[in-house]
């Protein structure tokens, strides 16, 4: 998956260890499709996506790169850290499996649900994961 050619480019930074402002980007971004007048549903779950996204990467690899590709047919998200990586996608992607320390867990965030939650939402999902090197993520979601 790579972005649509002439696609508007957002960039934006997210902060590693701060959950006070985790979601931020989502938060622009929703607000900028809005603007925009991209499909409310559309909105919802690209918002929902990219936050699970932010929270993964405030949790798990303090922080990194969230990129939004916009044309009228589809959103590209692309979420890329430099964190542990993914031992295992494919159990990582199930319900409920969480690598997040107690810590996390008493604050609320770290159930297990990130990824499942970025698959049910998008249209496309593609992880790219490198123990010890980081993570990229990229989610298309279709307007059309």
């Amino acid at each position: 998956m790579t972005p649509e050619q002439g696609a508007l480019h957002f960039h934006y930074d997210v902060d590693g260890n701060n959950f006070t402002s985790a979601g931020e980007a989502s938060v622009q971004v929703k607000r900028m499709l809005r603007q925009m007048g991209f499909h409310p549903d559309l909105i919802r779950r690209i918002s929902v996506a990219m936050y699970e996204g932010e929270i993964n990467m405030v949790i798990h690899a303090k922080g990194g790169d969230a990129d939004v590709y916009v044309t009228p047919e589809c959103v590209t998200v692309i979420l890329k850290d430099v964190g542990p990586g993914i031992k295992d996608v494919n159990l990582a992607m199930q319900e409920g499996y969480s690598t997040a320390p107690d810590n996390i867990r008493s604050l609320g965030f770290g159930a297990g649900m990130g990824l499942p939650n970025m698959k049910r939402y998008s249209d496309e999902l593609k992880i790219d994961s490198v123990v010890g090197v980081g993570t990229t993520i990229e989610m298309k979601f279709r307007s059309a």
